[in-house]
This record gives structure tokens, sequence and C-alpha cells, in this order.
């Protein structure tokens, strides 16, 4: 597109001696520091970004070889580690089988409690080698007394229910776990499984995994996927299924099949209670407690097991604001337990040097700091200020070929969602302001670095929500809806896109647009159960 000339825009008609005036005033500074300062400035940027794409473009390449010799050798867990299914001991009767502690950790939890309550009664197992243990930290007083009649409800079917409360909730989920461990029955407990109060295991959870344990005692943790019950519910689920999936599907089986290590997700595992105790037990110094004690178990030399044919149904995040206070606990404890524990990683004795360098690198430095700031800092800063400044250039291999290879890697996970994919991709790059300002604030250890809220949880998507009543009091938009920094990055990519059209060489300005957008729609907040589905 030939480049057109302020004149053009602007006849002359239009410009005055005042017009004229005002240029210089904007211009001369901008000409003054363009040269000397920002040009050298956003080629470093440039540089920089490249090289971090590289590195991402590589960890998926890999990752992705890895699941392909993994499925092509087909090496299934029952294959790498010994498994055989329990059986009955006339002699021994049912002390042939472990003891097991189900942990469900609850905080006002009123949609959902009934659900992983049942699920975890529903569990099948020798009724007198399993405990259930419902650790309930709600400050509301209705749902508390709920939640306790609920467990004595099925504890007069018979089913070894115990409730447990605090008189603070110190530590959090953390906290509630740690203590609940402490109870004098747990110490003929074996195992230990955990669910979070929105998690529903089906009967036959235990006997899927507590044979790998039972049969290989190097195995600290087992490791089940997640299945999302109301993925379909709305475009924000939808979303969120595409990214897990990609966790699921590739990152935890590729952790799994070469270094047994892998990060836990906090719920749907079963642990080795003397692995975890060796571990130092949980610890609420980050908002990632589950990759804390994953960390802390590998480097004693412990493995991980991921069954990815073991499903457990959950439910995701619905509305925005649950969503965006779950990324930021995500993006920030990660990126904490790593400025906390990189030293603890690099003087360990009892791992190899390659483990050290996954760990690191790989696990933490690409997976959960460059994968945010890059993503964010390049496509939605870096790559619409070329466009202002013509002299730096990115090459295409760097802004086109590598994130379009990214992008089809990261997709292998929901083929069912591949239409969605340029949805997703504009979405990824507007949450990835809000994990990078996430993965800043647990570098640096800034406000907010402990800050934790529970998810909230809306039960089973599949039954009418019902309808209140009484009018809604009206919202204050701009506080608690209307997200002003989205809104000032979408500014900026539109402005960019229109300097574009007219001035620039790439022709970016389709990307600017869609992006700026995109930017636009989550900052107004229409994105979730709050507005209507896709």
């Amino acid at each position: 597109m030939e480049r057109i000339s302020s004149a053009t825009l602007f006849p002359e008609a239009l410009q005055g001696p005042s017009d004229d005036m005002s240029f210089q005033v904007i211009s001369l500074p901008w000409e003054a520091i363009r040269a000397p300062v920002v040009v050298p400035l956003l080629r470093l940027s440039v540089f920089l970004c490249l090289i971090m794409s590289l590195m991402l473009f590589l960890e998926r390449v890999y990752m992705g070889i890895v699941i392909v010799l993994v499925k092509l050798f087909r090496r299934k867990p029952e294959k790498r580690y010994k498994w055989e299914p329990m059986k009955d001991d006339i002699e021994l009767g049912n002390s042939v089988y472990p003891m097991v502690l189900i942990q469900i950790p609850m905080y006002n939890e009123k949609e959902v409690y009934q659900l992983s309550i049942g699920a975890a009664c529903g569990l099948s197992w020798p009724s007198d080698r399993i405990i259930i243990q419902v650790l309930d930290d709600s400050t509301d007083p209705i749902i508390k007394d709920l939640v306790e009649m609920e467990c004595q409800r099925w504890a007069s079917k018979g089913i070894n229910i115990k409730y447990e409360i605090r008189d603070n909730r110190n530590g959090y989920k953390a906290g509630a776990l740690k203590e609940g461990l402490k109870r004098s029955y747990v110490k003929q407990c074996d195992f230990v499984a955990i669910f979070d109060a929105d998690f529903q295991p089906e009967p036959d959870f235990l006997w899927r995994t507590v044979p790998f344990l039972l049969h290989n005692p190097k195995i600290a943790l087992v490791q089940a996927r997640w299945k999302f019950v109301n993925a379909n519910e709305c475009f924000l689920t939808r979303m969120q299924e595409m990214s897990l999936d990609y966790h699921f599907t590739v990152e935890q089986e590729v952790g799994s099949s070469t270094y047994a290590f892998f990060g836990f997700n906090g719920t749907a595992g079963v642990w080795r209670i003397a692995a975890l105790n060796e571990a130092g037990g949980w610890k609420d110094r980050t908002t990632v407690e589950d990759m804390d004690l994953a960390v802390r178990a590998s480097l004693k030399g412990w493995k991980f097991l991921y069954l990815g044919d073991l499903k457990v149904k959950n439910e995701l995040p619905s509305s925005l604001k649950a969503y965006r206070y779950q990324q930021h606990r995500w993006s920030c404890g990660p990126a904490n337990l790593l400025r906390k524990m990189i030293m603890e990683i690099i003087t360990n004795k009892k791992v190899t040097a390659w483990k050290k360098v996954h760990v690191i690198y790989s696990f933490f430095f690409v997976r959960k700091v460059v994968a945010h700031i890059n993503t964010f800092v390049f496509y939605c800063v870096v790559l619409p200020a070329t466009v202002l400044v013509p002299e730096v250039e990115v090459p295409k291999w760097g802004s086109v070929y590598i994130p379009s290879i990214i992008t089809l890697l990261n997709a292998v996970g929901t083929p069912r969602s591949l239409h969605l994919l340029v949805y997703w991709i504009l979405f990824e790059n507007v949450m990835a302001m809000h994990r990078t300002k996430g993965t800043i604030i647990g570098l640096l250890e800034a406000s907010r670095v402990n800050e934790w809220i529970v998810t909230e949880k809306l039960g089973d998507a599949s039954k009418p929500k019902p309808v209140p009543k009484t009018p809604k009091k009206p919202r204050f938009w701009v506080g608690e809806r209307v997200l002003m920094w989205e809104l000032g990055v979408g500014a900026y990519l539109f402005l960019c896109g229109i300097y574009d059209i007219f001035f620039g060489k790439n022709q970016y300005f389709i990307f600017l647009f869609l992006q700026a957008i995109a930017f636009c729609i989550v900052g107004l907040g229409f994105v979730g159960t709050d507005v209507s589905s896709f």
C-alpha cells in the first residue's frame, strides 16, 4: 500500500498556522527520541520475544514428538509399571486392602457439597478400609449446618465419614488438608485421595489407582484426568476446555512418560502418605500448595504417574470474575514458587541434572513464565508497536509461522473445537495480560501474591438455575464489570490498526482489529454466564 502523507490526510484548507505549530510540538520530541531510543529498544524487545517464541516452539515440538512416540509404542501405564487387580483373600479378609483416606476440602460450597460427598461415599472399596474426611472451612453457618447434616445422613447409612472443622482459615486449602492429616485415625491410613468440592469420582476410582501405589513402592502420586461437566455451558467454558485439554492430553502425559514428574493438579489424585510426609507435608507459602508438594516430593526421588484414561467429573468456572481469580492464582503461584525453590532445586543431590533442568527450564520457566509474558508482550504490545516504527521489522517466521504451528499443536487436545481456534487465540491473548500481571507479582512477591479466593461453583450445569424472585441491585459497572486495562490495550491495538491501514507495510490491521475487539468484549464483561451463551 502506498504511504499517505499527513498533507493527504489533512488537506491544506484544514491546516492552518496553529495546526502546523501543534504538529511540530508533538512531532519534534518524538523524532528526537525515535532513532536513538525507541528504535533500539523496540529492536531489543523483538529480539527477546523471538527468543522466547523459539523456546516455546521447541518445547511444544518436543512434547508433540513424545506424545506421538507414547501413542505409537502404546506405552500405557500398565506396561510401564506393575499393576494387578486387587483380589480377596479368604484368610486375611479385608486386611489385604490398604486403608484409604478421602479428603474433601470445602469453603461455602452450597451448590456442590452434596455432589462431592455423595460421589466420595459411593466409591467402591471395603467399608472398613476407607475413611471419608470432609474438611469444612465454611464461614456461612447455614452452609456449615447443611454440610454437617449431609455427613450425618451418610454416617447413618454405615459410611465411615468424619466432619472436621477449624476455628480459623490459616493456610486456606493447604492448612485444612494439613490439619486433617493430624487426626489420630489417619495414622492407620496408607494412602490419601483428594477431591475438591466440585469433583465427582466414579465408583471404580480406587480400584484403578491404588494397585499402582501398592505394587510400585517408588510411586508417590497417581493423578487422574479432569472431565468437564459444563464445557458446553458458554463460550468461556469452551475456551477453558481447549486450554486444559492440552494440559492433560500433552503436558501431564509427557511429564509422566519421561521424567515421572508433573505438577499435581490439587485434586483427583491419590498420594502415598509416607511420601507426602517425607516431602514435608502441606505448606501454605504460595497459592499453589499442590505444585509445591509435587516439586518437593520429586526432589526426594519419588515418582508420579498420570492416568489419562481415568477421568473425574468436575466443573469449570463459568463467570469471568471467577475465572480471572483462578487464573491469577494459577499464574502468580508457580512464579512465586520458582522464586522460592530455585536454589533448593539446583543444590538438590537426589535427582539427576537432567531432571533439574527439566523442572527449572521446561516446567517452570518456559511453561509458567515465558508462555504468559511472551504471549501478551509480543503479540499485544511489541508487534503492534512495529507498525508505528517501520524501521523495526519482525521476520515472518516469528510473526506468522511459529505462532501458527504452536497454535495447531495446542489444538490437538480438543479436536471438536477446531472451528473455535481463532476465537481461542484471541481470547488467550487477552487473558495473557492478566496472567502476565500475576506472573510478575509472583516473581517480585508484590501485593496480592498470596491472594486466595475460592473459585465459585454453580453445581450441575444441566439443571436450570433458579430465577431470583427479587430484582438484583444495580451493579457499579466500572468497579465490578468494566476492566480498564483491557479496554486500554484494546484502544491501543485499534489505533495501531488504523495507522497500519494508512501507513503500514505489513498489513497487520486485520489481526489488530480482531484482537482489539476481543480485548473490548472482555473489558466490558461480555464473556461468561452473565451474557448469552455462544
